[in-house]
């Protein structure tokens, strides 16, 4: 399948929307809250605003899901729906640590193929188009793919700088990690993409524009997302909540679900 024109506009759109980003993050900013008590800043809305624009315009046919933008159900009966997520880690932002991303994700009968995860403070993106997949840093552009590490006690876990889990403190003492690493956003499964990283595990809920792009990001660099139970993770649901997903390179992947589902049990 070639998707060589929606990678390319899905990464010029996150840079585009990075850098509108980028010119509110060194000004006194306003915080509005959410109804579900999460914070909203303005750059939110003005990366939104011009993401969506910019796919409405180019793929007039396709489903928009946006994490400010009302649910039209209207994407349930189409096959091809872009999922954005226009400022991950919000929290990050208004922290002003720069682990905040852009993310875009295109999904064909709910698989993700395209994903772009840009990093506006950081001025680097992770980014595939189904086959190829790569990290530009430094005006550089690097393939990536995952590790090969396939015992624990060699892994690095990457763990949300925001949200606590005992849950998954005991879950990282059973399996012993070499290391634990705390980071914002999507940033954490890029640096599984990279090899930089293991295994990343999200037990609380997220959403499916929170993760879309990473998982696609993951899979083309040869790693592995699933939910909780080891399942694969399918987009454009009506639920679009996901509760829980384990990304790794792969090696461990089914020992890791199980460690999960033993505590759970």
């Amino acid at each position: 399948m070639e998707l060589g024109k929606e990678a390319s506009i899905a990464q010029e759109l996150a840079l585009q929307a990075a850098a509108i980003i980028m010119g509110f993050y060194q000004q006194d900013m306003s915080v509005a809250e959410k109804e579900d008590k999460s914070p909203i800043t303005e750059a939110d809305l003005a990366a939104n605003k011009h993401i969506l624009k910019g796919l409405k315009e180019l793929f007039p046919d396709d489903a928009i899901l946006s994490e400010e933008a009302a649910d039209d159900k209207a994407r349930l009966d189409k096959s091809r729906v872009w999922t954005v997520d226009p400022l991950d880690g919000t929290k990050e932002f208004i922290k002003r640590n720069g682990e905040f991303t852009v993310n875009i994700a295109l999904a064909i009968d709910g698989v993700p193929v395209v994903g772009v995860v840009c990093l506006p403070a950081k001025d680097e993106f992770y980014a595939t188009d189904g086959e190829d997949v790569f990290v530009i840093k430094d005006s550089e552009r690097l393939p990536i793919k995952v590790s090969d590490k396939d015992d624990f006690r060699e892994m690095t876990l990457m763990k949300s700088r925001s949200h606590a889990s005992e849950a998954l403190i005991a879950i990282a003492k059973r399996a012993g990690f070499k290391d634990e690493k705390p980071a914002g956003s999507a940033l954490k499964g890029c640096l599984v993409a990279s090899g930089d990283a293991d295994v990343y595990i999200r037990m609380g809920n997220t959403h499916e524009w929170d993760i879309c792009a990473l998982d696609a990001v993951i899979r083309a660099a040869g790693g592995v997302v699933t939910d909780l139970e080891g399942n694969p993770l399918k987009y454009n649901k009506d639920d679009t909540l996901v509760r829980g997903f384990v990304a790794s390179n792969g090696k461990k992947h089914e020992a890791l679900v199980g460690l999960i589902q033993d505590g759970q049990a």
